[in-house]
């Protein structure tokens, strides 16, 4: 009798989530979607959709208060290193006086242990995650002192040294000039061949319909998920974004354009 192999495991999958913060407890709610591994994802919606509520949720910054995540199979309550998280660069006290080397290591710091050194592997992981991301030349070189780009690349370096194989990016193209968002769609393409499923919160749809494989619109819940094609719809894009939506016609051609300023 001929068996087949079980089909591996979503590298995400969440299920009916929802999470809050004191003040609002259901900042989103009944959130449901799945990404395999080695998708890239961007999540959209506009300003309180709850894109920061929802990475928050799946890294474990804060709880969520019904479903379930699961990273790789295995429940996220055990196997948050398996998830790297990157905030906003914007929430970052950049005076720090730290190295590159240090911030990429504190994203040892679970597999480390309280109170003790880093070893040689920890050093090789370092040296590793920089080079993934094109920064190992600049291990040595104060945080404080990057550019925009290479900042956000050292933080997605913090998160791959803890051997993360799902990504989550707070926005990290807001706010950044066009060669630091080229700088990090290298990165990100390098992230692709070694197979690390990254999603992106982010309100450049322009960006996201060009580089993603996959879009989350997000409003508190899930308004639409699956390829550019069939998210980029005049109906999601209006239950989403309400009257920032305009829809022009000319010929057999349709236009769609989104009013975003101001959104995160």
């Amino acid at each position: 009798m001929q068996t087949h192999a079980a089909a591996p495991a979503p590298a995400l999958y969440v299920e009916d989530v929802s999470a809050g913060y004191p003040d609002d407890r259901r900042a989103i709610s009944g959130i449901q979607f799945e990404v395999q591994r080695g998708e890239r994802v961007a999540v959209l919606g506009p300003n309180g959709a709850g894109k920061s509520t929802l990475f928050k949720a799946i890294a474990g910054v804060i709880p969520f208060t019904s479903g379930q995540v699961s990273l790789m199979g295995r429940d996220c309550r055990s196997s948050h290193d398996l998830i790297g998280y990157v905030p906003q660069v914007n929430l970052v006290d950049w005076s720090f006086p730290a190295t590159v080397g240090d911030v990429v290591m504190m994203g040892r710091a679970r597999r480390i242990g309280w109170l003790r050194w880093p070893g040689r592997d920890d050093r090789d992981a370092v040296r590793h995650a920089l080079d993934q991301v094109g920064m190992l030349k600049h291990i040595d070189r104060r945080i404080g002192a990057l550019s925009g780009g290479q900042k956000q690349r050292v933080f997605i370096a913090r998160a791959l040294a803890q051997a993360a194989d799902v990504l989550l990016l707070d926005e990290p193209f807001n706010g950044v000039d066009v060669t630091t968002i080229e700088e990090i769609l290298a990165t990100l393409d390098r992230l692709r061949e070694d197979g690390v499923t990254v999603l992106v919160a982010t309100h450049d749809i322009e960006l996201a319909l060009s580089e993603f494989d996959k879009l989350l619109l997000l409003k508190r819940t899930v308004i639409a998920y699956g390829t550019p094609v069939e998210v980029y719809t005049p109906e999601h894009l209006k239950a989403a974004y309400g009257s920032r939506v305009s829809i022009m016609h000319a010929d057999d051609h349709m236009l769609i354009t989104v009013d975003d300023h101001g959104c995160c």
